[in-house]
């Protein structure tokens, strides 16, 4: 039976659904302290003094640590600057300034939660209030307060980057369409917070931190260097995650403040943060602004441009990527697949006085929303339908393969397919009939179009045009183990939080070995025995690069497996062949060894298997990214607005997408539909909003809304299925649905807009925002349309 290509229920279900998985907060350790932070209840502003005489009275309360404290066994957290990037070094706590609100001041560490907190309301900070920057357009303004004394301009990075001739594209153009697209600030909302358990032991120096985290190998070298440990002597474990979408990704400071009070203390201790820490102080994502302007001729087609992208980082950089990577990115896939060979970009990432930049699930997204808005922003002022603008503007299948104008190869391109497949099940043509017959009776649909390229992995050459400075190799490691009782053990570098790897992996480890599913055992998760990697699981990387990993691995297992039965049965290797765990002679069922006798002899009598046993049934396997590396897609989305509330429901939605062979259609599919709802959420419930004073007022669910399945519409998948790429013919969707539907839901709100002449370019559009939108053409045309 093969299990790679079946929707095979999720090993982990079982377990999760029964209450059985093991959270940071299931954690439990002989004399465990508990810890809450102290934070900053102002964005920007000196911190004078800090005085815990109060909270160290509370009974329960065993220390208020501050970064003094913390520096003794703390060196400052940054990331290696180069080139033009900043990257300011910080302690774990404020020392000298407080940054932005919930910025963490001290430490309360208590014998109970409920005493932890009581002793951190007890602390009593004087700061001296400084005017913050809370704009990332006044940014470089004299007025502008500095965030960092490293930054007097609050400019962490800037670059330029020229392809072609855009000045002489723009001066032979037909026509110039220009916008400034802003995209909103939102957050991760994973179903569980940040948190961790450190556990320092004094007698061995070592350290044991238990966390909710989705990269284990880079949090454990960071440690390392920030506490001044060594790595040997770190063990990072991560068990049960709810959640992640890329806010655990980073090493974070209270990470390190956890750890370095349970080495102060000699105790182990748990953080576990609160929802309102989490929205407020967690991390923020996707404040961007882009101004674009596009060169086109006659017919639509765009024949250069220029785009001016601005970021607003927060406060704080992280410490595990550079901080200029996801404007890289941006960079590099803004001209996906179009015609155009001119182009000038220019980025810049700015701090602000609020909660640090978090990636968040395709943290590269405005790329896709700016470049699928401006096709529909060319059609309003050519008077075309936007499919005919993509139709004109897209690579054509004869291109193929070729190279992104930046410089990545397009290669097993099905892109076009996935557009002609979604309008002929959309039926994009009768849509408008219908469309136009229900504006005579007062009801005001939209259809929203959006295409795109998903970097999963992205092919050998995309790290090179990301600006890597050495050869782009991607590789990945998977070590596979035949046990005593022939179960496997498969080893991963992926760190699960959602992503079904326990099941993925499995499959494609048993196919390779000829093992049941329920045979295979998948480790991750502890760094003592997971392959090392400094991405963990992110970026769309894991079918492909963790999929290929534990196939090679499992491969090498099985030749190996095949040698030694041979030699036992006295036949070719060639002609034999595993099913259902049985090592046997094809045609000669009689002729065969179990995989589970052959592995129990190569524990307790190896000499008896001859040479080909080499060191036993255990093998690591490094896996390079192959050709190809796309998901591509089309999204539709359709739309029907009251403009008497403003309110705008989704009834229905559609992706068609190639993803090559998928080894759990339920989970892509998953994986595509969680994604459609963030998207969907972004647009029309999400937003983290501050006032002028650097106060984040969307602290709650009540304030920071999301959707729920009565606002998620079915989601309609169909799946494509291009020439396979290689031995691994898996990419990744992990990204996708984020990516692709805040455009395709925007696109299809300025549709359904298109009687009152709306322009969107914002993506943030509740009801109150739609309303204005009408009410400004009402004052405009009060007579009505």
């Amino acid at each position: 039976m093969r299990f790679t290509g079946a929707s095979v229920p999720r090993r982990e279900d079982p377990r999760l659904l029964a209450g059985a998985g093991r959270f940071v907060d299931d954690i439990n350790r002989p004399g465990l302290l508990e810890a809450a932070f102290v934070r900053s209840p102002v964005a920007h502003g000196r911190l004078v003094s800090i005085d815990a005489d109060t909270a160290l009275a509370i009974d329960g309360v065993v220390a208020v640590l501050t970064a003094d404290d913390l520096a003794r066994c703390c060196a400052p957290m940054a990331s290696a600057a180069a080139g033009p990037l900043i990257v300011p070094a910080h302690l774990p706590l404020a020392d000298d300034r407080v940054r932005f609100v919930g910025d963490p001041i001290a430490v309360v560490v208590a014998t109970s939660r409920a005493a932890a907190e009581d002793g951190a309301d007890a602390v009593a900070v004087d700061i001296e209030p400084l005017p913050p920057a809370m704009s990332a357009a006044a940014v470089g303004a004299d007025a502008a307060p500095a965030v960092w004394d490293e930054a007097p301009d609050n400019v962490l990075w800037s670059d330029e980057a020229v392809w072609g001739d855009p000045d002489e594209a723009f001066a032979a153009a037909a026509h110039v369409v220009f916008e400034t697209l802003t995209q909103h600030r939102h957050t991760c909302a994973p179903l569980e917070g940040r948190g961790g358990v450190a556990d320092f032991e004094p007698s061995t120096g070592t350290l044991v931190y238990e966390v909710s985290h989705q990269n284990p190998h880079a949090l454990r070298i960071h440690l390392a260097a920030i506490l001044g440990l060594p790595a040997s002597g770190i063990r990072v474990l991560c068990d049960s995650i709810g959640g992640s979408f890329g806010l655990k990704s980073n090493p974070t400071r209270e990470d390190v403040a956890v750890c370095a009070a349970s080495r102060l203390l000699g105790q182990p201790v748990r953080w576990v943060e609160d929802r309102a820490e989490n929205l407020v102080a967690g991390g923020h994502a996707r404040e961007e602004q882009m101004r674009v302007e596009a060169a086109l001729d006659d017919d639509g087609v765009v024949i250069g441009l220029r785009a001016d992208l601005v970021m607003d980082h927060g406060a704080y950089p992280f410490l595990n990527l550079p901080l200029s990577l996801f404007a890289n990115i941006i960079k590099v896939l803004l001209p996906g697949t179009l015609r155009m060979r001119h182009y000038r970009f220019r980025g810049s990432v700015v701090v602000t006085n609020k909660a640090s930049f978090v990636a968040y699930r395709g943290p590269w997204e405005i790329e896709c929303w700016v470049r699928e808005r401006l096709m529909d922003l060319i059609a309003r002022q050519l008077d075309l339908d936007p499919l005919e603008v993509r139709r004109r503007n897209y690579m054509g299948d004869d291109q193929f393969p070729g190279a992104m104008l930046t410089g990545p190869t397009l290669d097993y391109m099905t892109i076009n397919q996935t557009l002609d497949r979604a309008v002929e099940l959309a039926d994009y043509q009768g849509f408008r009939a219908a469309q136009a017959e229900a504006r005579s009776e007062g009801r005001h649909l939209g259809i929203g179009l959006c295409t795109y390229l998903e970097p999963g992995p992205g092919p050998t050459d995309y790290g090179q045009a990301l600006g890597f400075t050495y050869e782009q190799r991607s590789l990945q490691r998977a070590r596979v183990r035949l046990e005593p009782d022939g179960t496997a053990t498969l080893f991963t570098s992926q760190q699960p939080h959602g992503q079904s790897h326990e099941t993925t992996l499995a499959q494609v480890t048993a196919d390779e070995l000829g093992v049941d599913i329920d045979d295979v055992r998948v480790e991750c998760g502890d760094t003592d025995l997971a392959p090392f990697n400094m991405v963990g699981t992110g970026g769309s990387r894991a079918a492909t690069l963790g999929a290929g990993a534990a196939q090679g691995a499992a491969r090498i297992v099985r030749h190996k497996l095949l040698a030694v039965v041979a030699a036992l049965l006295e036949a070719n290797p060639d002609d034999l062949e595993i099913i259902d765990g049985v090592v046997a002679v094809r045609g000669s069922p009689d002729r065969s060894k179990t995989v589970a006798e052959v592995a129990r002899r190569s524990y307790l009598a190896p000499f008896t298997l001859g040479e080909a046993l080499g060191d036993g049934f255990d093998a690591s396997f490094d896996f390079e990214t192959p050709a190809g590396g796309w998901t591509q897609s089309t999204h539709v989305c359709w739309v029907e607005l009251d403009p008497g509330t403003g309110l705008v429901t989704v009834p229905r939605y559609l992706v068609v997408e190639d993803c090559g062979q998928m080894i759990n259609p339920a989970v892509v599919e998953g994986q595509i539909r969680g994604g459609v709802a963030q998207g969907i959420g972004s647009v029309l419930f999400e937003k983290i909003v501050y006032d002028d004073s650097g106060q984040c007022t969307t602290s709650t669910f009540m304030d920071y809304l999301l959707p729920t399945a009565a606002e998620v519409p079915r989601i309609d998948i169909k799946h494509l299925e291009g020439p396979p790429q290689g031995d691994v013919p898996w990419r990744g969707v992990g990204e996708g649905g984020a990516i692709g539907s805040p455009a395709a839901v925007c696109n299809a709100i300025e549709d359904a807009l298109a009687p009152w002449d709306a322009k969107i370019t914002e993506q943030y559009l509740p009801p109150s925002r739609v309303l204005e939108f009408i009410d400004a053409a009402s004052e405009q045309n009060p007579v009505g349309n």
